[in-house]
C-alpha cells in the first residue's frame, strides 16, 4: 500500500530537482498539457494551449528549415570542393594530349560523371588524326552544329551552361556511352575572336544529376578556367 505514495514521492523529488528534464521532453509536456484540458472540462478554452500548439507548429517548421539550410550549404560546399579539386586535376598536364585524355580520366572521376566530352567546330573535322586517338574525349563537328545542339530546336539563345535531362544522347557527342546517358550539363565556350565555339559536355546516367531546376554558378566558373585553358593552349 506505501510503495505507490513512496513512488510518487520519489517522482515529485525527482521534478523539483530537475524540473529542466520536464520542460525539455516534449512527450512529457504533452501529456501534461492534455490532463490539464481534461481536467478544465469540455466547456472550457484553453488559449494558452492553443497558443502552445500554435507554437510548437511554428518550431516544428522552423526546425525543418534549419535542416534544409545547413543540407544545402553542406551540398554547395561539397560541390565547390568537387569544382576546386577538378579545376586542379585539369591543370596539371603540360602537354595537349595529356591535358585532354586527363579530362576523361581523373576530371570525370572527380566530377563523378559517366561520361564528358569536348566538342570542337571545324571546317576540316576529319582531317585532323588526333581525333581518331582522342575519340572517347574529343568530338569535331561541323561549323553551327553547338548552337543547334545547345538551342534544341528553340528560338532563345543558349545560355552558357545548359542542364538537362534527355532520353537519346546522340553518339556525335558521346559516342560509345550515348546509349546510357539520361541527363547532361552543357558549357559552351567561347575561345576568343576569330575562333569558332566549342562546348563541353558531361553526361551521367542518372535522369537526376543534371536538371534545369538546378544552380549553374560553379560549372558557370569551370567553364571559364576551362575556356582559358584551352586559349592557352590553342595560341
Amino acid at each position: 500500500m506505501s510503495s505507490r505514495p513512496n513512488k510518487e514521492s520519489e517522482l515529485r523529488a525527482a521534478i523539483i530537482a530537475k524540473p529542466d528534464a520536464v520542460l525539455d521532453d516534449q512527450d512529457i509536456m504533452h501529456a501534461l498539457i492534455s490532463a490539464n484540458e481534461r481536467s478544465m472540462g469540455g466547456n472550457i478554452v484553453d488559449l494558452r494551449g492553443i497558443a502552445m500548439e500554435r507554437l510548437e507548429a511554428r518550431l516544428d517548421r522552423l526546425e525543418d528549415t534549419h535542416r534544409s539550410v545547413i543540407a544545402a550549404a553542406y551540398e554547395n560546399l561539397s560541390g565547390t570542393n568537387q569544382i576546386h579539386r577538378a579545376i586542379l586535376a585539369l591543370l596539371d598536364p603540360m602537354e595537349f594530349e595529356v591535358f585532354l585524355r586527363n579530362l576523361g580520366g581523373e576530371v570525370a572521376e572527380v566530377l563523378r560523371l559517366d561520361a564528358i566530352s569536348l566538342v570542337l567546330e571545324s571546317v576540316q573535322a576529319n582531317e585532323d588524326p588526333a581525333v581518331a586517338r582522342l575519340g572517347g574525349v574529343l568530338s569535331v563537328v561541323e561549323p553551327g552544329f553547338i548552337e543547334g545542339y545547345l538551342s534544341a530546336g528553340r528560338s532563345n539563345p543558349p545560355r552558357k551552361v545548359t542542364l538537362r535531362q534527355i532520353q537519346s544522347a546522340p553518339e556525335t557527342v558521346y559516342g560509345e556511352a550515348a546509349s546510357w546517358i539520361r541527363s547532361e550539363a552543357c558549357l559552351r565556350l567561347d575561345f576568343g575572336p576569330g575562333r569558332l565555339p566549342g562546348m563541353l559536355v558531361m553526361g551521367a546516367e542518372d535522369p537526376h544529376q543534371f536538371t534545369p531546376q538546378q544552380g549553374t554558378d560553379l560549372l558557370d566558373f569551370f567553364a571559364g578556367v576551362f575556356e582559358r585553358s584551352m586559349r592557352h593552349w590553342l595560341s
